[in-house]
């Protein structure tokens, strides 16, 4: 399977990701995780990214496509993955279309989930993340044993810049913008698939996993 799972910030698309990797086997490949990778070490193109995460805007298209053909070439991916997160504009569906001709694959599914936006500010706003494991929390629907505190390690629990109330509107409005374009040329491809995000995360499950079913 190769499979893309798009919605905007706060949508759930990391919990439907691990259905998707478990169930087929697949690699996960979502850019914010490989841009923060990049943050944590003295990468100079990791500078550049975070400068740009920081305010709420996006990585530039040829850093973005640059990083995502360096990752297509590696062995976990021969046989399938699910990019989380890419493509965010037509300039970066064009480049992914035609790094799968280059390689003779072929997009099997484009899973685009969707909720309302104050459902998605509060998601974002309330979460947590560790800042020794990267262990995420949330102030509401997940909280730790104790207030501030990872369970796992004992590490301090941060709100992430992009996570602010601000940033996640900015953010948001950007997805508006730049991001549902996206949707039409897939849905011009007869590739989309409109998933329901506001609810609970077995029901959309079920909503993939009957997609999914139906395209095997």
């Amino acid at each position: 399977m190769r499979l893309i799972i798009m919605g905007p910030p706060g949508v759930g698309k990391g919990a439907k990701s691990k259905l998707l990797i478990k169930q087929y086997q697949i690699p996960h490949i979502s850019t914010g995780d490989i841009f923060r990778e990049l943050f944590s070490g003295d990468y100079e193109i990791g500078k550049i990214a975070k400068s740009y995460v920081d305010r709420g805007a996006l990585v530039p298209d040829d850093i973005t496509n640059e990083i995502v053909r360096q990752r297509l070439n590696q062995a976990d991916v021969q046989k399938g993955f699910l990019f989380d997160g890419y493509p965010r504009n037509i300039e970066q569906a064009e480049a992914l279309e035609q790094f799968m001709k280059d390689k003779g694959w072929k997009i099997d599914a484009v899973f685009n989930v969707q909720a309302d936006d104050n459902i998605l500010v509060k998601r974002i706003s309330g979460r947590r993340v560790c800042k020794t494991c990267g262990a995420v929390y949330h102030i509401e629907n997940n909280k730790p044993k104790v207030e501030g505190i990872c369970d796992l390690d004992g590490g301090k629990l941060i709100q992430r810049v992009d996570d602010r109330e601000e940033t996640i509107s900015h953010r948001i409005k950007i997805y508006q913008q730049q991001t549902k374009p996206v949707i039409s040329w897939y849905e011009d491809k007869n590739l989309l698939v409109h998933i329901d995000g506001s609810k609970d995360i077995n029901h959309t499950n079920e909503q993939i996993m009957k997609v999914l079913g139906e395209i095997n």
